[in-house]
């Protein structure tokens, strides 16, 4: 693996991690929603990470390959009051569990770290090796 293709490597793995960070704020935003547009509660969506080649070094780095929702029931809380409540007075919230989601954003957010801190250890290493040659 030559030091470029790192930059490739981590900065897939970047990018994966960020789109996982958004799905997050997605779920985290929507924990307490009731109903979205098509008048069904929102669904947690998680991402699905994969192997992809990187290039002609047999490196490989990651790409998010599909955005899956789960499929579990949502919460459903006795409010007969409520505008959205069915017919036996329950109001069906979202699937979204705040603690494991709040989880899932510390390791998105440590991989995103990590994978930033390869590139800057690669990068000060490319320069030294320059200073060398001086």
């Amino acid at each position: 693996m030559s030091m470029f293709s790192i930059f490739n490597v981590s900065g897939s793995a970047i990018s994966a991690q960020s789109q996982r960070l958004n799905v997050v704020a997605s779920n985290l935003a929507n924990v307490d929603a009731v109903a979205g547009p098509d008048g069904q509660a929102y669904k947690a969506r998680q991402v699905v990470f994969q192997t992809t080649p990187m290039g002609a070094d047999s490196s490989a780095g990651v790409r998010v390959s599909a955005i899956n929702e789960n499929s579990q029931p949502g919460r459903r809380i006795h409010d007969p009051g409520h505008p959205s409540a069915d017919a036996q007075g329950y109001v069906t919230h979202s699937n979204v569990n705040a603690v494991e989601e709040m989880v899932n954003m510390i390791s998105a957010s440590r991989s995103y770290q990590n994978n930033v801190e390869v590139m800057n250890t690669a990068k000060t290493l490319l320069l030294k090796t320059l200073q060398m040659g001086q």
